[in-house]
């Protein structure tokens, strides 16, 4: 006889593939791992003619379908499956064209354990599919496995679970063994013959609702007073964590928001920028043109309670307008020459990039500031530079700009004192690359070796710690230098890395 052995964990199978070449045993075996060449070359040589191949072992889901095991008789269920068909296909591996003896099917159930349920649970969906789809009849979806059936299923011999020793088994008690499965077969199969559609349709995991049922007492509801079972360990609750709050969530995008205060009505201005420092004369007039405006169209300033006294400043607001005066003739052109004066060519772009390259260059570097800007010659640069620095008090966000500059200023600095003390460490040695002595502290990386390191500092010497690019060519002399050839770990490096 040859065997063929279905298992629905893969787990399981190690376990067996141990056993047999422990036993010396010689097998196949075939999971969702298995490639498809190995698939076919194990089903070839199992069925070649003469095979010295015992058993083959097989996951349920991965073997279960499309494979013809014709020439093994046994077939064994070491565990079941939750869906009766998928055992069913299972067992036809050995029912195939080319099958000269009589398959015999062993299928594996511990003992007073949740596999009694589950085969209990696929009779009964083998017996309605019998009763119902068989006959030509549609039969409603079943109903999913609840919470409290579930839970029966896996308490359900838990006590002799826990009671339970370690025991060796003989022939004569796997001899008991089967002869008590057969019985037990036999009675659930005279069960369902007496059970009809309307007592399967109705079926449950647990057992059938006669039992329940003595001397006309129904005893369903005194199961909630049972003691619980000695060592039983209640099993933890799933539950679904939500990433965020989503009624608050849903509440605060249909929060309909507060109105807010009408904006001050202005006249048509031109666009006047603080970075473009227009005189300030200018400002003057325009201020006095938004009043004018506003007591013309007799607009009334809103009270605003915050503050410390609204109702002063409302009143102190309103005085301005009901005193202003419309600009005069001389006024007017007054405003169309001071619009000329200021820097109505630069942008925010411009302004953006002067700042950066005042950081990058250092305020004082005015000829690397000039080339640094694109858009503008250098003398528009030189111009803007020395206006920039007299009336810098004047911008908005000056304490921002101030801060980025000396971050800049102080990362030159930085880079002049480590020029220098690289200097005078290369003036000791005659012969860096080779002589050159690090002192670590205790804060020494793990990542780079001595040799790596001291080969760095001796390139960034020689090739100019000042230069532009001189972390582009490190990282070229690093991956031409030939004791890295085969240390791609320093060769992977980046420039920003380096950096």
């Amino acid at each position: 006889s040859r065997v063929l052995l279905f298992s629905q964990m893969t787990r399981m199978l190690d376990i067996l593939e141990d056993y047999m070449i422990w036993k010396g045993h010689r097998y196949c075996r075939l999971d969702g791992d298995t490639s498809h060449e190995d698939r076919q070359k194990s089903i070839t040589q199992f069925n070649a003619p003469g095979s010295d191949l015992f058993i083959f072992m097989l996951s349920t889901r991965a073997g279960g379908l499309g494979i013809n095991l014709a020439t093994a008789d046994i077939v064994i269920l070491y565990d079941s499956d939750w869906n009766p068909q998928v055992d069913l296909q299972a067992m036809d591996r050995a029912h195939r064209i080319g099958q000269t003896k009589q398959v015999r099917v062993f299928r594996f159930i511990t003992e007073h354990t949740v596999e009694e349920r589950m085969v209990e649970k696929a009779e009964m969906k083998l017996r309605l599919d019998h009763v119902v789809i068989q006959q030509g009849r549609l039969v409603p979806a079943q109903a999913k496995v609840s919470k409290d059936e579930m839970l029966s299923m896996i308490r359900h011999g838990a006590s002799q679970v826990f009671a339970s020793k370690g025991s060796t088994i003989s022939d004569n008690d796997i001899e008991a063994i089967l002869a008590k499965g057969q019985k037990k077969t036999k009675e659930m199969a005279d069960k369902l013959k007496d059970l009809g559609e309307d007592s399967l349709r109705n079926f449950t995991l647990d057992t059938p609702s006669t039992i329940h049922e003595f001397e006309g007492k129904d005893f369903r509801k005194e199961r909630e007073n049972v003691v619980p079972v000695e060592h039983w360990i209640e099993p933890p609750k799933r539950e679904r964590k939500a990433n965020y709050a989503v009624d608050a969530y849903f509440r605060e995008a249909l929060r309909v928001s507060e109105p807010k205060a009408p904006k001050a009505p202005r006249p048509k201005q031109p666009n006047v920028q603080d970075f473009q420092f227009f005189p300030l004369q200018l400002f003057e007039l325009l201020d006095r043109e938004i009043l004018a405006y506003r007591k013309a169209i007799g607009y009334k300033v809103p009270f605003n309670p915050e503050g410390s006294d609204p109702v002063k400043t409302q009143q102190m607001e309103q005085q301005k307008i009901d005193e202003a005066e419309p600009l005069d003739a001389e006024e007017i052109q007054l405003k169309e020459q001071l619009l000329k004066e200021g820097f109505t060519d630069w942008s925010r772009r411009d302004f953006n990039q002067f700042v950066k390259a005042c950081e990058r260059w250092g305020r004082n570097n005015v000829e690397k500031i000039c080339r640094d800007v694109e858009g503008k010659t250098p003398n528009e640069v030189k111009t803007y530079y020395g206006v920039f620095w007299k009336r810098l008090g004047e911008l908005q966000d000056k304490d921002r700009i101030l801060t980025q500059i000396d971050k800049g200023e102080m990362k030159i600095q930085r880079k002049i004192d480590v020029k220098r003390a690289l200097d005078w460490k290369m003036a000791r040695y005659r012969s860096p690359f080779q002589q050159l002595k690090l002192q670590y502290g205790t804060n020494k990386g793990k990542n780079y070796v001595e040799e790596e390191d001291r080969f760095l500092i001796c390139m960034l010497y020689k090739l100019g710690l000042d230069k532009e690019n001189v972390y582009d060519e490190l990282r070229t002399a690093v991956r031409s230098a030939p004791q890295f050839r085969f240390d791609w770990f320093i060769k992977a490096r980046t420039a920003v890395v380096g950096r």
